[in-house]
C-alpha cells in the first residue's frame, strides 16, 4: 500500500512536497529519490522516531530538496538545544531547512517525555525568542543575555560557539510552528516564519478562526501577512476503484476520530456544532476502543474534514476550499496509485 503525503504550494510559486517516513536507514535514498522525481521539500514528524536525524542523513545524500520537521516537539527540548540543532541542519543542508515545531498537549509533555507544562502560548513565544537570541548569538556576536519568565541564557563561551561561517549566506533557519487553539496561533503570527495548520482542522475553522488569530499575531509584530506562509492540511479521500474508495474512507474516519477525541481540539468541532462528538469520541478512547470510533464519523463530518473526489478531482476541490488562502497545503491519501495517475494529480495542483 502506498501512503501518499505531499505538500503543495496554491501559489504561483507552486511547490510540492513529500513526507520522508520509514526507517533512517532509508532516509538518504528516499529523500534522493524525492529530489530526483522533482519534489521540492522533505518532511519528518516526531512519532515513533526522532524527527531531526533522517534530515541530517538526508541532508548529505541531496543538493536541492527543501528539508524540515512538520513536527518536532518543542516542549520535549530545550532552547539552546533547538539551536544547536537548527544551525547544525541548516550547515549541512547549506540553507535547506526549515525548523517547525509544535506543543503537543499536555498528557505527552508531562507523561511521556517527563518535562513541564505551563502556559503553553507564552512559553512557546518565548522558546521561540530564545532560539533567535541563541543564534543572535553565534551569528553577530551579539552579547547572549536572554532573561524569561521560562528560560534564561546567559552564558557562551568561545569553546561553545560555533563559527559564523558555518551557514556562509544562509542565515539560520526559518521556524515554522503549528496550532489549534487561537492563542498559539496568534504567537506563530508573531515571532514565526510561518504555521502549520493541524491536520484536524476545517475550511470554516481556518477561515473564522486560524486566519484572524495569525493576523493578530502579525499585527502585534509590526508585520503583515505579505510572505508568511501558511501550511494547510486536508484529508483526501479518493481512489481509482470503489474498494480503494471505501478503503480510504474507512482509514480516514479512524484518523479525523483519533485527533476528534483529544479535549484540545474540541473547538474545531464545536465551530460546527459537533461538541458532544467530542464527548463521545473521549468515552471511546478511553476504554481503548478504537475501531468503534471512526463508526462515529458520519459523511457529513467526513465531508467537512476531507476532501472525498476522485483523482482529478482533488486540485479543484483543494483549489475551492484553500485556494485564496494557503500558501502550501498537505494531504494525505492512504491509497495505491498509478504513478502517472498521480503525475497528473500533481500537475493540476501546480496550475492552481
Amino acid at each position: 500500500m502506498l501512503r501518499l503525503g505531499v505538500i503543495a504550494v496554491l501559489s504561483p510559486a507552486v511547490k510540492i512536497d513529500s513526507l520522508l517516513a520509514g526507517s533512517i536507514t532509508e532516509a538518504g535514498r528516499t529523500a534522493a529519490e524525492l529530489e530526483t522525481a522533482g519534489y521540492s521539500g522533505a518532511w519528518t514528524l516526531e512519532g515513533p522516531h526522532d524527527p531531526f536525524l533522517p534530515l541530517a542523513v538526508a541532508a548529505a545524500d541531496t543538493a536541492e530538496i527543501e528539508l524540515g520537521t512538520a513536527i518536532a516537539v518543542a516542549f520535549a527540548r530545550n532552547p539552546m538545544l533547538l539551536a544547536n540543532i537548527g544551525w547544525d541542519l541548516q550547515t549541512l543542508s547549506q540553507g535547506r531547512f526549515v525548523l517547525g515545531l509544535g506543543s503537543q498537549i499536555k498528557p505527552h509533555i508531562t507523561r511521556r517525555f517527563s518535562m513541564e507544562w505551563s502556559r503553553p502560548a507564552a512559553r512557546m513565544r518565548e522558546m521561540v525568542q530564545a532560539v533567535r537570541a541563541i543564534w543572535d548569538c553565534w551569528q553577530n556576536g551579539t552579547p547572549l543575555r536572554f532573561r524569561g519568565e521560562f528560560y534564561r541564557h546567559t552564558l557562551m563561551t568561545p569553546m561553545f560557539t560555533p563559527k559564523a561561517s558555518d551557514l556562509g549566506d544562509h542565515g539560520p533557519p526559518p521556524i515554522y510552528l503549528a496550532g489549534v487553539g487561537p492563542l498559539m496561533t496568534e504567537v506563530a503570527g508573531e515571532v514565526c516564519d510561518g504555521f502549520l495548520c493541524h491536520p484536524f482542522t476545517t475550511e470554516k475553522y481556518l477561515r473564522e478562526v486560524t486566519l484572524p488569530a495569525l493576523e493578530r499575531g502579525r499585527a502585534r509584530a509590526g508585520a503583515s501577512m505579505d510572505g508568511y506562509e501558511i501550511a494547510g492540511p486536508s484529508f483526501v479521500v479518493t481512489g481509482e476503484t470503489g474498494e480503494e474508495m471505501e478503503h480510504s474512507a474507512a482509514a480516514t474516519r479512524q484518523q479525523i476520530a483519533f485527533y476528534g477525541s483529544t479535549p484540545a481540539y474540541r473547538p474545531v468541532l464545536e465551530a460546527h456544532g459537533w461538541g458532544d462528538l467530542q464527548d463521545d469520541l473521549h468515552t471511546l478512547s478511553m476504554r481503548g476502543q478504537w475501531v468503534e470510533m471512526g463508526n462515529l464519523i458520519d459523511d457529513g463530518v467526513l465531508n467537512t474534514f476531507a476532501v472525498v473526489a476522485a483523482p482529478e478531482d482533488i486540485a479543484p476541490e483543494l483549489a475551492r476550499r484553500y485556494g485564496d488562502v494557503i500558501s502550501r497545503i498537505s494531504f494525505y491519501v492512504p491509497v495505491k496509485g498509478a504513478p502517472d495517475r498521480w503525475r497528473a494529480v500533481m500537475d493540476a495542483i501546480k496550475a492552481i
